[in-house]
């Protein structure tokens, strides 16, 4: 049997077992998927050693997905100009690298961009992959982030503008994009969230669409809040079906149940 996993630090909230044993069990596919908690100075020792325990892949999530890309042997063009990676295919005695968040947001938010005015909150290895697929796409891309020289960093590789405040940068965005951790913290409120991010609802466009890649069980407090202001959303689940569905075609080479997957992570 094929193992594969997802690991992070922390992970034991991660809904990616649900999600990919739903997929195995649509389809017939005899292969078993865990969590696999890393702490960082562990990371690259532990990943070199899952092939031999029957890995054929594992996902990557906060805080491993650039360790990831420079542990690999070889990476996908996308990986590599992302400078991150959220999937890891092991085979032939060697690791590649790929990145399956980009497509993945794009295939969430599942409407034309070219044009459109689009800001990024923070500058992990989710946010390259978001200004990555945002300005491939033909939007207009900002970034902030809580350490401005982070932000004016990832603006000149990706061609985006550095922000220094999220007020006024998302007033006129059509979309704003979370690739933060806040909201994961089981004390993290809707208004401890906003506070932290600097946003107010209240002064964005009534068509601003919420794309949040945390999710918890009802939503994250960001999409709570945006949901009671009556702003649309893209929640952090169905993120996270789109780019499972994308892994999952990696390893397997065919088109993935996406809706037995999205039904279980919503379980």
């Amino acid at each position: 049997m094929r193992r594969f996993g997802v690991a992070g630090f922390p992970v034991a909230h991660s809904r990616s077992p649900a999600i990919h044993m739903a997929a195995y069990a649509a389809l017939g596919v005899e292969a078993d998927y865990q969590r696999l908690p890393i702490p960082p100075p562990l990371f690259a020792e532990t990943v070199r050693a899952l092939p031999g325990s029957g890995f054929a892949g594992i996902n990557v999530t906060i805080p491993h997905k650039q360790a990831a890309l420079e542990l690999a042997d070889t990476a996908s063009d996308a990986a590599r100009m992302i400078g991150a990676a959220n999937t890891l295919s092991f085979g032939a005695g060697r690791i590649t690298a790929d990145n399956t968040d980009a497509p993945g947001m794009l295939a969430a938010i599942d409407t034309d961009l070219r044009g459109a005015e689009l800001l990024v909150l923070g500058a992990g290895g989710t946010a390259r992959a978001a200004l990555f697929a945002a300005a491939g796409a033909g939007a207009r891309v900002s970034v902030w982030n809580r350490t401005p020289e982070r932000a004016l960093m990832l603006a000149g590789e990706f061609g985006a503008t550095a922000v220094p405040e999220v007020a006024g940068a998302a007033d006129g965005a059509q979309f704003i994009v979370n690739t933060t951790s806040l909201g994961m913290a089981a004390g993290d409120t809707p208004e401890s969230v906003l506070e932290a991010l600097g946003l107010q609802l209240e002064a964005l466009r009534n068509d601003t669409v919420i794309v949040d890649f945390v999710y918890r069980d009802g939503g994250s407090p960001l999409t709570v809040a945006a949901r009671e202001r009556g702003l649309a959303v893209v929640d952090g689940l169905e993120l996270l079906v789109r780019q499972a569905a994308l892994s999952f075609e990696l390893w397997f080479g065919r088109s993935a149940p996406i809706a037995a997957m999205r039904a279980a992570a919503v379980a």
